[in-house]
């Protein structure tokens, strides 16, 4: 049986992807050399949508991609994967015009590795900012860091607890200028997505977020939002305190501070991906409280 050629390659037809679908999405990462994530993908098909081409050797996929939806604000993409057997011959081009089809004039935001950033820039996409994966065993870099209370030199202390059913709305109104945008319906699958989830008060005012989950041997943290870098360490802190397995984190390049922390506490670079978006000209909200999104799929 002869391979399909390019021409006809790109002349497969792309369909919706669902549930049903979560085998073959997990197994076209670890083709890719990518954890399984099973349970990743489960969130991002609940809360997102997703597009695939049905391999013609009839083994699984051929290539997938995610969208996002933040109304008419905001759609994240992401998930953009080719099977290695079909690389190179157009796939990821037909997915990538293809979703840019269907959301029509709403902006778009993506995480784009070294190899798949010409093609984006290709089709119109323009950097805006970077981010920094880091990962390996949380040490703690030093006496005197309390997991769940943690100084900083101009504020008093700010203390993490355990995320409360109640909590929601306040994480709520505390990310909608941080992210830019309202993803309600993403925060509100987070506590059944993630392993633990935690808030940072201060008098009694919630001024941060974060949330650990399972990918691959390691636990990810993400999103990360918080109110200053000391906010940010007392959340990756009392997160940290909570597992012994490695930790992940896609941390916003522009937070030196806390990048520095984590490498004093052992996590080492991993890779580095390009932030970039089509049809607006930098990502809506507040970086400066942005450290790092749930995954680079959701923006």
């Amino acid at each position: 049986m002869h391979s399909p050629s390019p021409s006809s390659l790109v002349d497969l037809p792309i369909r919706h992807l669902n549930r049903g679908d979560l085998v073959p999405c997990a197994d076209l990462c670890e083709d890719r050399g990518w954890p399984r994530d099973e349970h990743r993908w489960g969130l991002l098909l609940s809360a997102g949508t997703g597009y695939g081409i049905d391999a013609p050797d009839g083994k699984g996929l051929a290539g997938t991609c995610l969208t996002m939806p933040y109304g008419s604000d905001l759609t994240a993409v992401g998930m953009l994967l080719v099977a290695g057997r079909y690389a190179r011959r157009g796939l990821a081009r037909r997915l990538m015009r293809h979703v840019m089809e269907a959301v029509g004039d709403t902006p778009l935001a993506l995480y784009a590795t070294e190899q798949g950033q010409p093609l984006y820039e290709s089709l119109g996409f323009s950097p805006v900012s970077r981010a920094e994966r880091v990962g390996g065993r949380f040490g703690t870099g030093g006496p005197g860091n309390s997991p769940s209370t943690m100084a900083s030199p101009s504020r008093a202390s700010v203390t993490t607890r355990p995320a409360a059913a109640d909590d929601l709305q306040a994480m709520v109104r505390l990310d909608l200028p941080v992210f830019g945008t309202d993803r309600t319906h993403l925060l509100a699958r987070l506590p059944a997505f993630s392993d633990r989830l935690r808030v940072a008060e201060e008098h009694g005012e919630l001024v941060g977020y974060a949330a650990l989950w399972p990918s691959g041997h390691a636990e990810v943290v993400g999103p990360l939002i918080a109110r200053d870098a000391a906010t940010a360490q007392a959340l990756v802190a009392a997160l940290a305190a909570t597992t012994d397995r490695p930790l992940r984190a896609d941390v916003d390049a522009r937070h030196k501070e806390l990048l520095g922390w984590l490498a004093e506490r052992g996590l080492e670079p991993l890779s580095r991906t390009t932030v970039m978006t089509y049809g607006i000209p930098d990502l809506p909200g507040d970086a400066a409280r942005r450290f790092a999104p749930l995954t680079v799929a959701t923006g």
